[in-house]
């Protein structure tokens, strides 16, 4: 039998995965979050994290680095090639060597359609957009934040959200469903509670409850037909618009159905309907094209081993 590993390094936390030939996943180990831009110890800190992980998933399956075949990681932050070979050369010291390691984008496209070409979109922790087409070549755009101009991940949405309720308590702009839905689920009800919740949000031990509150209260507003929320909901999909018609211009897909994988939490677990078949309409729009928007229902990390078997 033999056995592979995939790494889905994000943001938040890290997925590992021992799979068998028959793509069976055998083991599976979390840890912390393993992106290297997210960190003081940058990379010889992710890398520390990745090889315990390593360690830790063979400890589990109970077998060695000597019975797998091949290690495939998709991790965030590997925007650029030196990006790429800094990662190698720090996981070669600690012992995992001659692993392909990409952009955490590219195995999303590899978990939603497998074999052959498509373009991932993802919109998690962070944004990227990336592409496989139908020569091999490889794109990522966007992932670098307000550089490249990133809209739709959750800390984007979350301070558009705190932006609207700034603008009707403090500036008296307009009402919206944002604000009555924060003053019941977390007590903003004026200025000065609007103020507090700054501290909350930044906080390491309530932050992320906070922003999610703000992130489901910016979708059911949307859903409700909130004016500032769907003036949100449409810069989000023009922008992932550009982004997936920017792939479309630049690589080759000689289907005649281009599959689009839409992957983190944004995408796939909340309503986000509105702004995703927004989007959608968008692209057809602009590219005169046929495409398939899939939901990504699978770990990400399944990409690796579909991706690392396509290429025996």
């Amino acid at each position: 039998m033999k056995y592979y590993i995939g790494v889905d390094g994000g943001g938040t936390k890290t997925a590992f995965a021992l799979f068998d030939e028959n793509k069976n996943i055998v083991e599976q180990y979390e840890t912390e979050g393993s992106n290297h831009e997210n960190m003081e110890g940058s990379f010889p800190r992710a890398a520390g994290i990745i090889a315990g992980g390593v360690k830790g998933l063979l400890e589990k399956a109970n077998i060695t680095l000597d019975d797998v075949s091949g290690i495939l990681m998709g991790l965030a932050g590997i925007d650029h090639p030196y990006q790429h070979d800094a990662m190698v050369e720090e996981l070669d010291k600690l012992g995992i060597k001659g692993c392909r390691i990409y952009n955490d984008g590219f195995i999303v496209i590899k978990a939603g359609v497998g074999a052959g070409c498509g373009i991932g979109y993802n919109c998690g922790t962070g944004t990227c957009c990336n592409s496989l087409d139908s020569d091999g070549n490889m794109l990522q755009i966007g992932g670098f934040d307000v550089l490249s101009g990133d809209k739709g991940n959750g800390h984007w949405v979350g301070s558009q959200a705190f932006r609207i309720m700034y603008d009707e308590i403090c500036l008296g702009k307009g009402k919206s469903l944002i604000t009555e839905y924060m003053k019941e689920k977390a007590g903003i009800v004026d200025r000065a509670t609007l103020l507090d919740s700054i501290a909350v949000l930044e906080s390491e031990d309530e932050g992320e409850a906070f922003l999610r509150k703000l992130i489901v209260s910016f979708f059911d507003a949307a859903n409700n037909d909130d004016e500032a929320a769907l003036s949100v909901i449409e810069e989000m999909a023009q922008r992932g618009a550009d982004f997936i018609c920017g792939h479309v211009k630049a690589m080759n897909f000689d289907c005649d159905v281009i599959n689009v994988v839409l992957s983190g939490s944004i995408h796939t677990k909340l309503p986000s309907y509105k702004y995703t078949d927004r989007m959608a309409e968008l692209v057809a729009e602009k590219t005169g094209r046929k495409f398939n928007f899939i939901k990504l229902d699978c770990a990400p990390v399944t990409g690796c081993v579909n991706w690392l078997l396509e290429d025996r």
